[in-house]
């Protein structure tokens, strides 16, 4: 009877355990309610005042304020590459840390101060948004909102007197709005020399301290001591208007500001080839210098001379005299079709010396190929005078990184006169009716400077500089700037267009000394022109 009882008795519990569950269950879907609601979803400005501000510090910063624009494309850029991130920063940082660390431990007589792990963690930092500045000088300031509630794990043990002890960085989080500003901006990569750094408003740090597995930040007075001192000592070093910079280019060499002036005098050529049916030729000089985009410099013509005499001086602004070179090159001009080029030649700068003048006696070269057997043949002579003179040290701008700062004009300046120096920056909303392929055209005084053409483009930027030597202040005269497009296709019924003009007072420039502005265009419905003029004096 007991084997029976007890087979009976499993027998009872197996069933009544599966009758449970198969009741159990399908009195769970009886009951189930049927008149389940979606979630009540309200805008923000029915939300309770409670609500709101439970709600509104995790709001992004985008949504809250139309001036910050969202950049999820840098937070996914940072969750790809923060593994690759993490192990760069934490290598760099290391390299930097570890000498400094190295000097400290004979003044605290500590045996050794050692990394055991150093890792940001896998959480990248993300950013709630970001305001970018526009100004008229040559820089680019952004505003970021940046969050990082991150899970670093960053130990460093200390050894002394023969104990260890090894602290514990955990738990990281920190919130943070930097001001980020590049400046100045130059056509060398990266293009821009600094980066400055400042922090709008006090950051919130929180991170957890281990020691020896206790969290040093438990400890009653620790946490709030310790929060705030960083508080206070990052802001001291770096709330705006105190700024980190960071130099990243030479301003100097990556601006290519002129360094002196090369004053010409083409005195006469000899011995010229004729080149009339006549038998003359009615030769001028055209002269510039290498890696230079101003145009070149032309002599008057003196017609039926083979050995013409100029006696004329010209100027032109030096940036590299180590790289550049005068090229020289005489033409014959003709009153109908191309002028026919008599011979060349090219001075190096690097071979005058400063403040000294140099007669030189040239031979004309077809081209600079001394391969080529044409430039054995005799086609004359050029004579010219040449003098560099840099510039003085009180003459060069006290700070290169300063866009706005005026330079002196150069050594040489007529009395009383000056060189106006031109930078067409950019233009926007230019646009016409067939092409819209612009480059700027500058009228002045009877000279004639262009920009590069640039394809395609409504919001075009150049970023070029021209620059005219003049013997008086041009009080009462103007710049004629106009924007033209030239189609790029052969056979065009509308070859050329005009995509808007100003006309540039020049008595503000030299009452200023320096304006940097946007003009409206002229015949142009929105389009606008950014030109920055200097006058600098001696």
């Amino acid at each position: 009877m007991g084997f029976i009882s007890t087979i009976l008795g499993f027998w009872g519990f197996g069933v009544g355990l599966t009758s449970g569950i198969v009741v159990g269950y399908y009195l769970f879907i009886f009951f189930q309610p049927s008149d389940v609601k979606d979630p009540d979803i309200r805008p923000l400005v029915e939300q309770d005042s409670q609500s709101l501000q439970q709600l509104l510090p995790e709001i992004p910063l985008w949504v809250k304020n139309p001036d910050y624009d969202r950049i999820d494309w840098l937070n996914k850029f940072l969750e790809i590459m923060w593994p690759y991130l993490d192990k760069a920063i934490c290598k760099t940082a290391e390299n930097i840390a570890t000498p400094i660390i190295n000097e400290q431990i004979p003044k605290y007589k500590l045996e050794s101060v050692k990394f055991e792990s150093l890792t940001l963690g896998s959480l990248p930092p993300t950013f709630q948004g970001m305001k970018v500045y526009l100004t008229e000088e040559k820089e680019l300031i952004m505003e970021p909102s940046m969050k990082w509630a991150g899970n670093p794990n960053v130990a460093v043990s200390v050894r002394a007197y023969g104990l260890k002890a090894t602290v514990q960085v955990v738990d990281l989080q920190v919130f943070a709005q930097p001001r980020i500003t590049l400046k100045p901006l130059v056509p060398s990569f990266p293009c821009f020399a600094k980066i400055l750094v400042s922090l709008m408003e006090k950051p919130h740090v929180d991170f957890g301290l281990k020691l020896g597995g206790a969290d040093l930040m438990s400890l009653p007075g620790v946490y709030r001591f310790v929060q705030e001192t960083i508080k206070d000592q990052v802001a001291n070093m770096y709330l705006w208007p105190k700024t980190l910079e960071v130099q990243i280019l030479d301003p100097k060499s990556a601006m290519k500001k002129p360094v002196g002036i090369l004053h010409v005098k083409v005195v006469r050529a000899m011995k010229l080839r004729k080149k009339d049916l006549l038998g003359a030729s009615d030769p001028y000089v055209k002269l510039k210098l290498t890696e230079s985009k101003a145009p070149s410099k032309k002599t008057t013509v003196k017609h039926k001379n083979l050995n013409p005499e100029w006696d004329e001086d010209f100027s032109l602004v030096v940036k590299d005299p180590e790289t550049q070179a005068l090229e020289l090159s005489v033409y014959d001009w003709e009153k109908v079709g191309k002028h026919e080029k008599m011979g060349m030649n090219v001075v190096p700068l690097k071979e005058l010396q400063a403040d000294e003048p140099k007669v030189m006696t040239l031979d004309l070269l077809k081209n600079m190929d001394l391969n080529d057997d044409q430039n054995d043949k005799m086609r004359g002579q050029i004579v010219v005078e040449l003098t560099y003179k840099p510039f003085k040290g009180e003459d060069l701008p006290n700070d290169l990184e300063n866009p706005g700062a005026v330079n002196k004009a150069p050594e040489g300046t007529p009395p009383g006169g000056g060189l106006l120096v031109v930078t067409v920056h950019e233009a926007e909303d230019v646009e016409g009716k067939h092409h819209t392929n612009p480059y700027v055209r500058i009228i002045f005084k009877g000279e004639e400077r262009k920009t590069k053409q640039i394809k395609k483009n409504r919001d075009p930027r150049w970023e070029e500089e021209f620059t005219f030597m003049l013997e008086e202040p041009p009080l009462k005269e103007r710049m004629h700037v106009e924007v033209v497009s030239t189609s790029t296709r052969i056979g065009l019924l509308h070859p050329k267009e005009i995509l808007g003009y100003v006309d540039i007072n020049l008595a503000d420039v030299i009452s200023n000394r320096r304006i940097n502005d946007k003009f409206h265009l002229i015949d142009s419905k929105n389009g606008r022109i950014q030109i920055e003029l200097q006058w600098q004096t001696s």
